[in-house]
């Protein structure tokens, strides 16, 4: 299911509202001249982390293979955090909301978190070698 189209545009909108709600923290957190730095700096630390500390294979050559619950644990810190952003900003409704989308997408990917618990690369519906 980690495969459907909806399923990853889904992963892929709760990202970039992710990177969004970072960006908007780092703006509010002060003023003058640092808040573009934190609001440029932010995401992009997050960015980061999020591209270079990946299972292998998932899907592509990790830049730094970390075990598949260490991927699951930094998914979850870096949206957890921006939940945490939303309702520390007063937003408890959106926060709520993109929990629930969180939970929902979470749950509807299991054989990817399955396989990040096991600590295997998911494939989806391509054969690997192990499958022959």
């Amino acid at each position: 299911m980690n495969t459907n189209p909806i399923n990853l545009a889904v992963r892929f909108l709760l990202e970039i509202a992710m990177l969004l709600i970072l960006a908007c923290w780092g703006w509010h957190m002060c003023s003058e001249w640092p808040r573009y730095l934190y609001a440029l700096l932010l995401p992009a630390m997050a960015a980061f982390l999020w591209g270079t500390f990946r299972i292998p294979n998932d899907p592509k050559p990790a830049p730094v293979a970390i075990p598949g619950i260490m991927r699951l644990l930094l998914e979850w810190l870096l949206f957890g955090f921006a939940v945490w952003i939303l309702v520390y900003a007063q937003h408890k409704r959106l926060a709520e909301i993109m929990l629930a989308v969180l939970v929902i997408h979470y749950l509807v990917s299991y054989d990817r978190t399955w396989a990040m618990l096991r600590n295997k690369p998911y494939y989806g519906f391509v054969k690997t070698d192990h499958d022959k």
